[in-house]
């Protein structure tokens, strides 16, 4: 059964558009944010998307799909990640949407994560997605 919670985060960062969408689909650029991790996909709608990288300490490959791909709107895939301890089937696998638009000179991202199955998970992926967008910030207003 599919979780019903939703993961939610937002951040304004001081840059235009078209350089937070960079950062989200550059893979050099997601190693400098996203705590080293090595992001490899070939950015269209349909494709595979892995994520290589060590998390506290454990080496990890969480893989997933591009749902939706809209430059600088949107980017929507599916995430599953092995060190979640579940099996990797359809119905343990999340839908992770960041969207995109303008808010003033900078730029508004909202992210939200679905299918989490307990109160405590989605606290978790908030509090992680949270760090990952403050790293994005930092990262693209550098």
């Amino acid at each position: 059964m599919k979780g019903t919670l939703v993961a939610k985060a937002q951040i304004i960062i001081s840059a235009p558009i078209a350089k937070v969408w960079e950062a989200l689909v550059n893979p050099e650029m997601i190693k400098q944010y996203m705590f080293g991790t090595k992001a490899v996909s070939d950015w269209k709608e349909g494709s595979p998307i892995v994520w290589k990288g060590e998390w506290e300490g454990k080496p990890y490959e969480d893989k997933g799909v591009i749902l939706t791909l809209k430059p600088e709107r949107v980017l929507q895939y599916s995430h599953f990640s092995p060190l979640s301890g579940q099996s990797d089937v359809p119905e343990h696998y999340h839908t992770v949407t960041i969207e995109l638009s303008s808010k003033g000179t900078g730029t508004l991202l909202m992210l939200s994560q679905d299918n989490n199955s307990t109160e405590e998970d989605r606290e978790h992926s908030e509090k992680n997605w949270g760090m990952m967008l403050t790293g994005l910030k930092k990262f693209v207003e550098k």
